[in-house]
C-alpha cells in the first residue's frame, strides 16, 4: 500500500484515478482540493465533462453499462478518454498508461477490458497519432 501512495505522489495519473475513485465513492469530497498540476488539471477537466465522457464510454463499452463497471475501471477510462480529447497526449501512451493503471489498480480482466473500449473510443475521437 505505500509503494501504491508513493507511485501516485509522483504520477499525476495515479493521483487524478485517487482522488476521482474517492470522489465517486463520496460526493461530499472535492477531488481536486490536494492536488497541483496536471493532476488537478485532470480532476477538473474529468469533473467538467463527465457526462458526456460517461455518454461515450457507455456506447464504446458492449453490454456494460457505465454504472455497472467496477468503480476504479470507470474511472480509469473517464480519465484515459479525457486525455484523449481534451489533451495532447499521443493515444499510445494514454492507451498504455491506462491499461497499466488498470492492471496494477483493478482486476486480472481490466487490463484487457480498458484496452479495448479506449482502443474503440481512440478510433472514434483520434486520427491515429
Amino acid at each position: 500500500m505505500v509503494e501504491r501512495a508513493s507511485k501516485a505522489a509522483r504520477d499525476p495519473r495515479a493521483a487524478a484515478l485517487a482522488a476521482l475513485y474517492q470522489a465517486d465513492l463520496r460526493s461530499d469530497v472535492d477531488p481536486a482540493a490536494h492536488l497541483a498540476g496536471k493532476a488537478k488539471r485532470y480532476v477538473v477537466g474529468v469533473r467538467t465533462h463527465q457526462r458526456d465522457l460517461d455518454r461515450r464510454i457507455g456506447a464504446a463499452s458492449e453490454r456494460w453499462p457505465i454504472h455497472r463497471m467496477p468503480v476504479v475501471d470507470r474511472t480509469i477510462l473517464r480519465l484515459a478518454l479525457y486525455e484523449l480529447v481534451h489533451e495532447s497526449t499521443p493515444t499510445a501512451v494514454v492507451l498504455n498508461e491506462a491499461v497499466e493503471l488498470a492492471k496494477r489498480y483493478s482486476t486480472k480482466k481490466s487490463g484487457a477490458f480498458v484496452n479495448g473500449v479506449l482502443s474503440t473510443l481512440a478510433g472514434q475521437v483520434r486520427a491515429q497519432d
